[in-house]
């Protein structure tokens, strides 16, 4: 699909100058920073040194003191206290380390994930009847809860407590739980608001460790947990995420757990990014909540031995593997139902069967987007005859809203812009299909219908010297709000060109009039082939990063689109 090449508005000149003078900086590089809102000395020195010195006070989030007292309260008098969170990335890394925290202080504790077919997102009745078999009386729920009035309530009625530990969107109100941490719920002043859920139960147990003065380094071994939730919750990487995504990241690669150490590729060892994470890690993560069950996830990342971890391991990547098979199967049915209904002029894609794999429907629901570049639903039955669906979005438009617009036509929504589930009686498809549409179209502009490439600045590479490419790495970690910076270079030609597997393109890249040549990468774009080989000239969209072989790293040029000049 055609992309539309869009150069970022450039800084205030003068912003530009006094950071360029302050911290000794090319005018480019200067201009990347204040991009993304790093315009002193002082700003510039906690971005390139992330330091959990900088870390928030975490009383400021709102009910934290009374979260921390009721946990010390159920461990002073030998309550049961059981774990529970959702069965994605987020919420089994964040069982994983309040589990693992606990449990290192206290001995009676339990862990719960849903499941995903039989008891859907959040707190569910049957996790309840769970803490009533076992006699539990505080739940602590990690990354879900925010909207669980009616659980909450009948929770209430059998004496369970709950300390909700959630990250999304409240309702007006909020539920009647023992304590909600929420950096978003209305009157809490904590002032980072965007943390995974992973992030806010790391908070809770900060927050308990500093009241009463347990041991900080105890924390540092859950760090590599809180990164892999941000990478997989995709969750801006600003401000406190940034500092913990880069501790965590630090701690995988010096000291990472046995579960991550067997999942990290050999090549990049000691070199992981978040960009690593996503790719490497959290889709094996996710495999067991999507095709098995999410605690499998809990034990593997909680294994400390090698042997049980790569049993663990071995089972997750069959997983991994079948989750594959279905996302292939199940996406080509999706297509072929957008092809038959004849869909194209339509604001959004909405496919239906009853028998797709409730795990799956999200990663399908993404290739829609990416095919089609609108929002996409994706439904399946559930077990009680109920529709379910997973929707994604493109960055123009809010599919969380258009969803919450219709909601009198559902039984259950939540999420946020890009990504939403929800569900509904099967009697209310056809009514909220035609609903959904009206709103994307509502929403819409026909400009929003051609993805664009955003572009950070144009440059020469005689500007990609040795001090700014390094420069440039250390603005890692790279994810929402803090993106890899891309760049758009002219006049180029291509030389060494070389196709890798059946479509991807690697080469060197020289630009004319200069003696500089760049090692290149252009993934899916081995359909230039025959052009670059002609020698015609191009201008590149492109990001600068290293290609790791044999733990030897190079810098190369990832190509992100190209245009010929003829």
């Amino acid at each position: 699909m055609e992309k539309k090449w869009q150069i970022k508005q450039q800084p205030a000149a003068e912003v530009v100058d006094e950071l360029r003078k302050s911290i000794n900086v090319s005018e480019a590089l200067a201009i990347l920073l204040a991009q993304r809102g790093i315009t002193s000395f002082e700003l510039a020195k906690l971005y390139f040194n992330p330091s959990l010195d900088e870390l928030h006070n975490p009383f400021l989030m709102k009910d934290m003191d009374v979260a921390v007292s009721r946990l010390h309260w159920a461990i002073e008098n030998n309550e049961n206290i059981l774990i529970f969170g959702d069965y994605d990335v987020d919420g089994t890394s964040a069982v994983t380390l309040f589990y693992e925290f606990l449990t290192s202080i206290y001995s009676r504790v339990f862990f719960y994930i849903p499941d995903r077919n039989t008891e859907g997102y959040g707190i569910s009745l049957q996790s309840i009847d769970f803490a009533v078999e076992n006699n539990i009386s505080l739940v602590i729920a990690l990354d879900c809860g925010i909207k669980a009035h009616e659980q909450i309530d009948l929770a209430n009625s059998k004496h369970i407590d709950y300390i909700i530990c959630d990250h999304h969107l409240p309702d007006k109100s909020i539920p009647n739980a023992y304590a909600v941490l929420d950096p978003k719920r209305k009157g809490c002043r904590y002032p980072y608001k965007e943390l995974s859920g992973c992030g806010v139960g790391f908070k809770f147990a900060q927050a308990y460790t500093e009241k009463f003065d347990l041991p900080k380094e105890n924390l540092i071994p859950l760090l590599d947990l809180v990164a892999v939730s941000i990478a997989a919750d995709i969750v801006p990487i600003t401000g406190e995420n940034r500092i913990l995504a880069y501790a965590g990241l630090a701690r995988i690669n010096t000291q990472p757990r046995m579960a991550f150490q067997l999942m990290i590729p050999t090549n990049i060892q000691n070199n992981v990014t978040i960009s690593n994470v996503v790719f490497s890690i959290a889709p094996k993560i996710n495999a067991a909540g999507r095709i098995k069950h999410g605690s499998e996830a809990v034990k593997f990342m909680l294994s400390k031995e090698e042997e049980e971890c790569r049993k663990y391991l071995n089972e997750i990547n069959g997983l991994n593997n079948e989750r594959k098979v279905l996302d292939v199967s199940i996406t080509q049915q999706a297509l072929d139902q957008v092809v038959e209904h004849n869909n194209a002029s339509s604001y959004s894609t909405i496919v239906y069967q009853p028998d797709w794999n409730k795990g799956v429907i999200g990663i399908v629901a993404s290739r829609l987007v990416d095919m089609y570049y609108k929002p996409a639903l994706v439904f399946t039955k559930n077990s009680e005859g109920d529709l379910v669906a997973s929707a994604r979005s493109i960055p123009e438009l809010d599919v969380y809203a258009a969803i919450e617009e219709n909601a009198h036509l559902l039984t259950q929504f939540g999420g946020h812009m890009a990504a939403a589930g929800l569900a509904l009686k099967e009697e209310n498809f056809d009514s909220f299909k035609a609903a959904f549409e009206r709103s994307i179209q509502e929403q819409s502009q026909q400009a929003h219908f051609l993805p664009s490439l955003e572009i950070d600045k144009e440059i020469s590479f005689t500007e990609i010297t040795k001090s700014f490419l390094e420069t440039v790495m250390r603005m890692a970690p790279f994810g929402p709000d803090n993106m890899m910076p891309v760049f758009l270079s002219h006049n180029l030609l291509a030389t060494d060109f070389r196709l890798v597997g059946k479509e991807h393109a690697r080469l060197f890249v020289h630009q004319k009039d200069t003696r500089s040549t760049f090692a290149a990468i252009g993934f899916k774009l081995g359909k230039f082939g025959k052009q670059l080989q002609q020698g015609k000239t191009f201008d590149m969209v492109y990001t600068i990063g290293m290609n790791y072989w044999q733990g030897k790293g190079t810098w190369q040029l990832n190509i992100k689109d190209i245009r010929f000049n003829d």
